[in-house]
């Protein structure tokens, strides 16, 4: 079979709140782009139900319903969306090759990276289960939700304890579970998350499961004695770290120790002219929806001040 090429002005790996953005204000701009999905067409909110905290939806919505909207939005100044997987990349020339699904070799002319990036799990099966009804990756997204109830946080790491003190604002009591018999986090995010009245971090510990029907009643740890004992709790908020979803781009783009695109502060360029990164490809501090589409933004008027300067019309 003949190797399929097809040549873009303009292309969009991934497609959350980063690259809908980025693709209305290309298609905007007349790049016409190009949008490849990836394997969680929507990202990371398809899996959230409530969304309060975005601008212009007074009433909250649905994390699904927003991403239908934004779509939508791209699809009406003829974005060109599509199903399918980026599997590989080369960015050797000035002409960007991609390739789709192992299969269908695009050429691009500019490349705007939102790929995001996955919240890292326990791997319990009444974890997934109970995923949106109770179990979150996100406490500045959900926290507000389980306002005066009991919850557990399990992580030990920065953002751990910085999610940790934020739902003890709001919740009556916050288990806080750390594997090991100390934390990670920095030495002034413990003292802060020690010296919270409503927290209590239990050291030495792991879930077994998470227990609820519809949704999350409580959970059964286990020390590294082996004891078990049962927590009541209606949230249950996962803070191990997030994994970006930039293998496919290692080797030719900078990227911190944990995957992290790294752009020139200000914009969103990468080491790569040509190629841009936006969202939570490249952003590991804020992670919101709303961050993810500024910066969706900022990568389609990069490119399309890079095209201009190229002459390519």
């Amino acid at each position: 079979m003949s190797e399929q090429i097809e040549h873009v002005k303009c292309l969009i790996i991934g497609s959350g709140p980063a690259g809908y953005t980025a693709a209305i204000y290309a298609a905007r701009a007349d790049l016409k782009p190009v949008m490849y999905q990836g394997l969680q067409p929507g990202g990371q909110l398809t899996i959230t139900t409530e969304v309060e905290n975005f601008p212009g939806y007074p009433q909250g919505t649905h994390g699904p319903q927003m991403m239908e909207d934004f779509k939508a939005q791209a699809e009406r100044f003829g974005t060109d969306i599509r199903w399918g997987l980026v599997t590989s990349v080369d960015f050797t020339g000035p002409v960007h090759k991609v390739v789709v699904d192992e299969k269908t070799t695009i050429t691009a002319d500019s490349v705007i990276i939102a790929t995001g990036a996955s919240a890292k799990w326990l791997g319990l099966p009444s974890e997934q289960r109970l995923n949106g009804f109770g179990v979150s990756a996100c406490a500045v997204c959900d926290g507000f939700f389980f306002k005066g109830q009991d919850v557990a946080i399990v992580g030990a790491g920065d953002t751990a304890a910085e999610e940790a003190t934020y739902l003890a604002k709001l919740c009556t009591k916050v288990y806080m579970i750390v594997r090991k018999g100390e934390m990670r986090a920095s030495k002034a995010m413990q003292h802060r998350v020690l010296n919270t009245p409503n927290i209590e971090v239990i050291f030495n510990t792991e879930t077994k499961e998470i227990v609820g029907d519809k949704t999350v009643e409580g959970a059964i740890l286990v020390n590294n004695k082996g004891e078990e004992r049962r927590i009541n709790v209606t949230g249950f908020f996962v803070a191990i770290g997030h994994q970006p979803n930039t293998q496919i781009f290692k080797g030719w783009l900078d990227m911190d120790e944990t995957g992290y695109i790294k752009t020139i502060p200000g914009s969103s360029k990468t080491n790569i002219p040509g190629v841009f990164a936006t969202g939570d490809a490249q952003d590991h501090i804020y992670r919101q929806a709303v961050t993810a589409a500024g910066s969706g933004c900022m990568g389609a008027l990069d490119a399309e001040r890079y095209l201009a300067d190229k002459g390519i019309h």
